[in-house]
């Protein structure tokens, strides 16, 4: 598909190669390396593919990664290619609620328009993440697919962006704990007592605790529970995401709950990348529609 502009994203989309490729995508990779360690590494290489189960391994085994933002020199070297082609850009951000991405992107995108006035380029903070990010992507595409112009889908994006729930669980609570997101006694607390908290992203696009359930399947559960008190209906016609932290049976689980509970038919699952990763560990579930507000 050729799009009247280009669509630009990071890696915190966790979009799989074949959407990236199908819309001519361009990403940004964030970037991760292991305590004590001094090699880089980029979430996203065009072509190639992390091993994420390895990855996800090794942060059961203990490893502690750190992640860092897209470079910038790389991310003007894009912008600047794209905009002596003639080509305008619209730039579509991880939640700057969790990541100085989205901000350190649209300072060089202002430093940009001024060095050229006759393109358009466009910012947006997604105030989403992973799947939430990536489905913003998706629709954004769809409008340009249907032939409206860069300003149409940005209104849209911007318009919409709040509709896009984000509900998702993770496994073990010590990895919030190290990621600052939770305390260490409420991480210690609820491991032992098998509590599995359900989380969202806000509308500020900051991960909020919503809920504590007991055991594993309760809290899968639960997911399902929030889409279809808020998912905008008919429920059946939504494309949905699911990404997960190298849990795959759980997820084509949830997958089939979706398509039982409410005859969804368009369901995309992938795996969290190692930036998201690395902060919400390992067996990490999470899902994303369209509803009437995040809440």
């Amino acid at each position: 598909m050729t799009m009247s502009f280009e669509l630009v994203t990071d890696s915190c989309c966790n979009l799989a190669e074949e959407t990236i490729d199908r819309y001519g995508l361009h990403v940004l990779p964030l970037t991760f390396m292991a305590d004590g360690e001094d090699t880089v590494y980029q979430s996203y290489l065009k072509g190639e593919k992390t091993d994420l189960s390895q990855f996800y391994k090794m942060m059961r085994d203990g490893k502690v990664f750190r992640t860092s933002l897209p470079n910038l020199s790389n991310t003007e070297t894009l912008f600047r290619s794209l905009l002596a082609a003639g080509r305008d850009i619209l730039y579509l951000g991880f939640s700057s609620g969790l990541s100085g991405t989205y901000g350190a992107t649209e300072l060089l995108a202002k430093q940009l328009r001024g060095e050229y006035p006759d393109r358009k380029i466009y910012t947006v903070d997604t105030l989403a993440a992973s799947g939430g990010q990536g489905l913003l992507v998706w629709h954004a595409c769809q409008h340009a697919e249907a032939g409206e112009g860069i300003d149409a889908v940005r209104d849209w994006v911007e318009g919409n962006k709040l509709r896009l729930a984000h509900w998702f669980t993770v496994d073990d609570l010590m990895f919030l704990w190290r990621g600052g997101r939770v305390s260490k006694t409420s991480a210690w607390a609820g491991t032992l007592l098998n509590i599995k908290p359900v989380l969202h992203v806000d509308d500020e696009g900051h991960l909020i605790p919503m809920e504590k359930v007991r055991g594993r399947k309760k809290s899968l559960t639960a997911l399902l529970n929030h889409m279809e008190k808020t998912g905008t209906q008919p429920l059946a016609d939504q494309m949905v995401f699911i990404t997960h932290g190298d849990c795959l049976e759980e997820a084509q689980w949830l997958e089939q709950q979706i398509r039982e509970r409410f005859g969804v038919r368009d369901i995309v699952v992938n795996c969290i990348d190692p930036v998201i990763g690395a902060h919400s560990g390992p067996g990490t579930m999470a899902l994303f529609f369209l509803a009437s507000s995040r809440n």
